[in-house]
């Protein structure tokens, strides 16, 4: 699957799965880790699981890592050129992943 469709169809399990505050960082040029983050929010400690469930199960390749899924405040799945954040809102506020790779661009989708 090319990358774009990728994070488009993640985006839109997201969007399923009602997650809220969706963004796309493109990271190119700013680290090794990854190529994109995906952060999105849930108000609920079953939506986060929710969401992070509906990825795994409709993204046909298996992550190299999953994270956080058992506890649901901070769910991380890496599919190396995309890492995936899934939190609960408040969780997200106090990190501020955003803040913190201010320098990334926002990629619509």
């Amino acid at each position: 699957m090319r990358l774009k469709n990728k994070i488009k169809k993640i985006v839109r399990l997201i969007e399923e799965k009602k997650g809220e505050n969706t963004i796309v960082l493109d990271l190119h040029g700013l680290t090794w880790i990854t190529d994109y983050f995906i952060i999105t929010s849930g108000d609920s400690l079953i939506q986060t699981k929710a969401i992070a469930e509906n990825i795994i199960e409709n993204i046909k390749e298996t992550p190299i890592s999953i994270e956080g899924i058992e506890d649901g405040k901070w769910i991380l799945i890496d599919y190396d050129e995309i890492i995936i954040h899934i939190f609960l809102e408040e969780t997200r506020n106090y990190y501020k992943l955003e803040k913190l790779w201010a320098d990334a661009k926002i990629v619509e989708v």
